[in-house]
């Protein structure tokens, strides 16, 4: 389990909220609207650097980073806790931030990540397959960890790696169910050739054509023979 906290700080300036017109004006002038709310304050509508909020979700932390918000000259832990992206362009449209308070504990998900190559996978030939890629837990802000990492291994066929079975430290409580899977070893599925048994069945199993369809053909067949000859044209004396 690795933990690493990104401090940096992200400047905002106080907006006057308005409509969708308003925001776009905002974009134009290469800002985004945002939100900053929490720690019993109300709730404040600002501008922020896209770029900059971009450099914090992109870290090693991502949007669990702690940063220091500048805001009126005055300067206060925050994280992003929600964001929106233009579903085409792919361009950040809004964030909303969210004050926090170092000695409270916060209720965080963060990432979990395989170390290693299963005995399953190296000696039975089964391939790893990781259900969960994120667990959701609860601490103080300044131990929220990048990622938690787990050796696999040792897993083999059978066994389940579990919540329960992911390395914490006594700073962190899991809030996901403890019986939750993880990751298991499972068998590669192969492709088995049909047999000329089963293309048989399966061809006799096959939906026949419908009368219709044969009964115009049979017609079209029948009328085409039974079409008299058309007498050859006597030549003009």
């Amino acid at each position: 389990m690795a933990t690493a906290i990104d401090t940096n700080l992200l400047e905002a300036q106080p907006r006057t909220p308005g409509n969708k017109n308003d925001a776009r004006r905002v974009r134009r002038d290469g800002k985004i609207p945002a939100v900053v709310y929490g720690a019993g304050k109300d709730a404040v509508s600002v501008t922020v650097d896209p770029r900059h909020v971009m450099r914090i979700l992109n870290s090693e932390t991502g949007h669990n980073t702690i940063f220091d918000l500048a805001l009126d000259h005055d300067k206060a832990k925050a994280m992003i806790v929600d964001w929106q992206f233009e579903p085409v362009k792919g361009k950040l449209l809004h964030v909303d931030l969210k004050r926090i308070a170092m000695d409270q504990k916060l209720t965080v998900k963060v990432p979990i990540e395989l170390k290693g190559e299963p005995v399953g996978v190296k000696q039975q030939g089964g391939i790893l397959e990781q259900m969960l890629r994120e667990v959701e837990i609860e601490c103080l802000p300044a131990d929220i960890p990048s990622f938690i990492e787990v050796d696999v291994t040792e897993l083999v066929f059978g066994k389940v790696l579990r919540v329960v079975d992911l390395p914490h430290s006594g700073e962190l409580e899991f809030l996901t169910d403890e019986n939750q899977p993880v990751a298991h070893v499972t068998a590669v599925k192969e492709e088995v050739a049909a047999t000329p048994e089963a293309a048989a069945a399966d061809a006799a199993t096959a939906p026949a054509e419908p009368e219709v369809i044969k009964k115009g053909k049979q017609e079209t067949e029948e009328g085409a023979e039974a079409a008299p000859e058309k007498p050859e044209k006597k030549e003009k004396k």
